[in-house]
């Protein structure tokens, strides 16, 4: 039986998965409730529609919007398949919006993206963001390392995002590189996986490339994540490039050889024991999706993201 329509917009409905048609209703992700009052709020997810570093295809800026709306396909009453509970019977969740700049003044752009990650963190909540272009984690990571110091990256991705510039630029490829210069990212402790481009300098990150996962399996790509990160503070990014393009075509730089789905997922699913303290998934670029699959990928990876964090609470 349909609970009502526009649960996105409904205060009675801050708990528990509920019911509303995929075809209808405001696109919150997950039907969460839309709100920036952050009081007793454990998980708030944030869209930063953001593309204007992309160095090949453009689009990921409509990837929050993209993300949202096909999520209503997951939002399912009683919770998501393999977990044995409703996420949101456990965890108080609302959608913040989207991050609002002016691109007309594209320098400013990552400052302002800081200032509001930092503003919702002050609430304690965990801050779950849908990207937008992979710069936009930068300015998120340091927020994060302000409240921690320096993070643990966990990446899943196709590309290094650590080719060396200098002078500093704000751009989709090379902001980890900064982040571990700046402090941000503790690179001895951090790692890479999936990776299928090259890079000759790895500076200090641990990796692991799309072979390995294929070859060795998730079990032994998960056991090499927990043995590099340990129990520090830990920040897990999803560039969906990570997945092959017959899995995640939407996406500006797409590298053939890449993960399933179903092994993005298992890998996800199996870092109960990290202490994560933040999550995104960015580089969803819906003008070149075909039937949803790659937002429709991008909204099953938050869920087993959110799931992963209620079952640590």
């Amino acid at each position: 039986m349909v609970d009502s329509t526009d649960r996105a917009f409904h205060g009675n409905h801050q708990y528990g998965m509920g019911y509303e048609p995929t075809y209808s209703g405001a696109n919150s992700l997950f039907r969460r409730q839309y709100s920036r009052d952050l009081e007793r709020v454990d998980l708030v997810t944030w869209g930063v529609p953001y593309d204007l570093s992309v160095t090949n295809r453009p689009g990921c800026r409509f990837g929050p919007r993209g993300i949202r709306a096909a999520s209503t396909n997951v939002a399912w009453d009683g919770g998501p398949w393999y977990w044995d509970f409703d996420p949101f019977e456990k965890l108080r969740m609302v959608d913040y919006g989207d991050c609002t700049f002016d691109p007309g003044f594209p320098r400013e752009i990552p400052e302002t993206i800081y200032r509001e990650a930092k503003s919702i963190l002050a609430s304690n909540a965990f801050l779950l963001t849908m990207g937008g272009d992979h710069s936009v984690t930068y300015p998120i990571l340091r927020a994060q390392a302000e409240r921690h110091g320096p993070i643990s990256l966990i990446q899943i991705d196709a590309h290094s995002d650590t080719w060396e510039e200098n002078p500093k630029r704000f751009d989709h490829g090379s902001m980890f590189y900064h982040a571990a210069q700046e402090g941000i990212l503790d690179a001895e402790h951090s790692i890479q996986a999936g990776l299928r481009t090259y890079n000759a300098k790895s500076h200090g990150f641990q990796t692991l490339t799309a072979e390995f996962v294929h070859e060795q399996g998730v079990a032994a790509t998960v056991a090499k994540i927990k043995e590099v990160v340990g129990d520090r503070p830990a920040y897990l990014t999803f560039d969906i490039d990570a997945l092959d393009p017959a899995f995640a075509p939407g996406t500006g730089t797409p590298v053939c050889g890449g993960l399933t789905t179903w092994q993005a997922i298992s890998l996800i699913r199996k870092l109960t024991d990290v202490n994560l303290i933040g999550a995104d998934v960015v580089e969803v670029s819906p003008p070149f999706d075909n039937a949803e699959i790659t937002a429709l990928a991008g909204a099953t990876l938050l869920l087993e993201m959110t799931c992963l964090v209620a079952s640590q609470r």
